[in-house]
């Protein structure tokens, strides 16, 4: 009614505005008889406030004058479950975010209107209303900065006592809506990038700072949790437990580039806070699984995980005390600076190994926290650096050198690993160590010591040959090891010895045998396909940088080994042990491209790309090469036989085999009702994987087994071939009944020659690269 009475004039004149807000003030409760018209006035309000901060400078001086904050605050209190919170923190939030004037904000933020609304005693169980609040929240912080922060902290003397936006928006950090999470995160990076000394120091102090802490060790849950999925037992499938883990792997990601941002705000005690944390909390749990101190270790963390852990601190965080830290860790089985300590190092089981980490670890602390002192600049180069506590640049104790090489040939801490068996601990071992040999930020001695004494190129190249030519490892890794290989050639620039030429050359010509096998499986007639995208998927993983490959390999490579599909028959596993094959072959050509030092092409051509077809389709009918169900073929030297369909009972049917290139495909046909020499196409199956065999007990059936499953072959995506059904799923069986055994062989043969002339013409396309000398050209 309200709204009737005042069409004539311009909702957004002053006039209008000051009657609008008289009929706020008017409203003595709210309760749901007037809700709806309280939340009209407020929208009025607000669209008119917003208006006016653009237009109309009058309109904001009512809005002070009237004390429209106030208004707001006090329809909070009156309100008698209406449910109108939600409604008015919307609008709030939109009034805050789109107002400009730093004098209108600044007012906004006077007089404790923000905090009064911030403290409101919401009820917030099970409803809707934390996320328009937490909205709110955020919008407020997106309109702080130095000048308008201390209207919203209250201080007692140099003291900040109280900062209700930060400390209410905090008890949403955990909460289930990941909506919710990243406001608060985005409202405390806000917060941090406005602070000023006094509320720096509120915010790093207890209680307030167990914020980092909390945030940390919620972290290393989530990687607890992560670390028991990786080690589950087999009652969730491998692709199951992966997806599971990719999952939890980007939980963890997105925290630690949360901890980035903090860091990288500048502000030295707020580094310092999140720095202690996370070393504390997660980066010592997890480096201690990796020094070996003990066989049977209390660690909360496996290997695996612990390494997948670091190398991802390492790739979001970085930073040079941390990656130094991390390094002078995992290395000071190596670093040890006199005969005394090299001793202590190999007695890691006695008290006085123990006690020298200790005192170590305590001297490594303090190089790491020197960076975020007042002083730091000072002391990083000065009595505590990193170079001192290792034992060269000034200090007496002698440097790491080459006679500490008997201490690496014991292969104790990460080199265990490095030389281990299991090539999931070999592979991700190898890719930590070289993020820190690569890393810009890390000691100059500390890179040095991994390039020269941990991480010595023959050995290093020679072990992940031995990987690449164990055949009972799966293609994945095979992939990952040739990653490895690819990095170790091609930054050292080296050259393979003799030893290591005839292993590669071993595992090649296992790699191609094994290509060479499938061209008598089920699925021949996709290796030239497969080959093609495999290639440009290969050749992008091959030259992947290092400081860009995700360190989930790690974890995915654990649960790969645990496959078993030995049990298996269907055409949806031969599918992909066909593409294992070729993904196998064609890493080792490319490899051997690198070995050879020869140049990779972006494509793969094959042999006989041109070849004519019409030698293979001669003696079939131009209408059969693009038959499809429905379509009317001649009959030909189609043969007359009987099927029985479990829906259709049995049907009188042509059957006939036809192949041209690469394709080639059986057809089931139906006479035609009217053309005699005509066949309608009711079934067809691949040539491949048929297997026609006669029954020994009814000459007459013939038996084909018929690939159901379903590639959905996609060129356009190189890194997978996906399907619609399980790597379960029943192939199908059809059983032909002929008139009498010689139609019944003849059939056969017929099948067995067209599907002979099929692999014929693939054969010759990859004739050329399967040579014994094949090479890239």
């Amino acid at each position: 009614m309200w709204r009737s009475l005042w069409r004539s004039i311009d909702r957004f004149s002053p006039q209008y505005f000051k009657y609008v807000i008289n009929e706020l003030r008017g409203i003595k409760v709210v309760d749901r008889s007037n809700r709806e018209m309280v939340i009209d006035l407020m929208q009025s309000i607000v669209e008119t406030v917003t208006y006016g901060d653009r237009h109309d400078p009058l309109i904001f001086e009512y809005f002070m004058e009237y004390q429209v904050m106030a208004e707001f605050v006090r329809v909070l209190r009156i309100s008698k479950n209406s449910r109108i919170e939600a409604t008015l923190l919307q609008y709030l939030s939109i009034m805050i975010q789109n107002i400009d004037s730093e004098h209108a904000i600044y007012y906004c933020f006077s007089n404790d209107y923000i905090n009064n609304i911030i403290a409101h005693p919401y009820k917030f169980d099970g409803g809707d209303l934390a996320p328009y609040y937490i909205s709110f929240l955020r919008a407020v912080s997106s309109k702080i900065n130095r000048d308008t922060l201390c209207l919203l902290v209250k201080v007692d003397g140099d003291n900040v006592i109280s900062f209700p936006l930060y400390s209410e928006a905090l008890k949403f950090a955990r909460h289930g809506e990941k909506m919710i999470q990243t406001a608060v995160r985005a409202l405390s990076l806000n917060v941090y990038n406005v602070s000023d000394d006094m509320v720096f120091r509120f915010l790093t102090s207890p209680p307030v700072s167990d914020y980092f802490s909390d945030l940390v060790q919620s972290l290393k849950e989530q990687c607890i949790r992560l670390d028991t999925i990786v080690h589950a037992n087999n009652e969730t499938s491998p692709q199951g437990r992966i997806k599971e883990i990719q999952l939890d792997t980007d939980k963890v990601v997105d925290d630690l580039y949360y901890l980035k941002d903090i860091i990288c705000i500048g502000e030295l005690r707020l580094s310092r806070c999140v720095m202690e944390n996370l070393l504390k909390l997660l980066v010592l749990p997890a480096l201690i699984p990796l020094l070996q101190f003990e066989e049977k270790s209390d660690s909360i963390f496996s290997a695996v995980t612990s390494l997948y852990i670091v190398s991802r601190i390492l790739q979001v965080v970085g930073g040079r005390s941390l990656i130094n830290f991390i390094a002078g860790v995992i290395l000071y089985p190596y670093l040890a600076s006199s005969k005394e300590d090299a001793s202590q190092v190999n007695n890691c089981d006695g008290t006085s190994g123990s006690d020298s980490f200790s005192r170590y670890m305590s001297k490594l602390e303090a190089v790491v926290y020197a960076e975020f002192d007042s002083e730091g600049t000072e002391n990083i180069n000065g009595d505590n650096s990193l170079g001192c506590l290792v034992g060269y640049k000034s200090c007496d104790s002698p440097s790491v050198s080459c006679n500490d090489y008997k201490i690496c040939t014991k292969r104790n801490g990460i080199l265990g690993y490095v030389f281990s068996d299991n090539p999931t601990l070999l592979l991700s071992s190898l890719y930590l160590l070289l993020i820190l040999a690569e890393s810009k930020d890390c000691d100059d001695f500390l890179s040095r010591t991994i390039r020269s004494i941990v991480l010595p190129k023959e050995k290093i190249v020679d072990v992940l040959l031995k990987v690449l030519a164990n055949p009972q490892l799966t293609v994945l890794t095979y992939r990952q090891t040739g990653w490895f290989l690819e990095k170790w050639l091609g930054f050292q620039g080296m050259k393979l010895g003799n030893d290591c030429s005839m292993l590669f050359n071993t595992s090649y010509e296992k790699s191609r045998e094994r290509l060479q096998k499938e061209l008598d499986g089920p699925w021949f007639d996709y290796i030239p396909d497969t080959l093609r995208n495999e290639w440009e998927s290969c050749k992008k993983d091959l030259e992947e940088p290092v400081n860009r490959k995700d360190p989930l390999f790690a974890l995915e490579l654990h649960i790969d080994l645990q496959k078993d599909d030995s049990c298996a028959t269907t055409s949806s596993v031969s599918w992909l042990r066909m593409v294992d094959a070729v993904k196998a072959f064609v890493l080792h050509l490319q490899l051997k491209a690198l070995i050879w030092k020869q140049d990779r092409p972006d494509k793969l051509v094959l042999d006989g790309e041109t070849l004519s077809t019409s030698e293979s389709w001669k003696t079939r009918s131009s209408d059969q090469s693009s038959a499809n169900f429905g379509a009317e073929v001649a009959l030909g030297s189609a043969f007359s036989c009987r099927i029985a369909f479990s829906n259709a009972g049995i049907r009188d049917i042509y059957v006939i085999p036809v192949s041209k290139g690469k394709t080639g495909k059986l057809l089931l046909m139906e006479k035609h009702p009217f053309r005699t020499q005509k066949g309608v196409v009711i079934a067809i199956a691949p040539l491949p994987g048929l297997s026609p065999k006669i029954d020994k007990e009814h000459p007459t059936w013939l038996h084909l087994q018929v690939r159901e499953f379903d590639p959905r072959f996609d060129s356009s995506k190189t890194k997978s071939h996906h399907s619609k059904r399980s790597n379960n799923a029943t192939d199908g069986r059809w059983t032909l009944g002929f008139p009498n055994a010689e139609a019944c062989t003849a059939a056969q043969l017929m099948i067995l020659e067209e599907t002979r002339r099929q692999r014929s013409f693939v054969e010759r396309q990859l004739a050329l690269m399967l040579r014994d000398n094949a090479l890239v050209d």
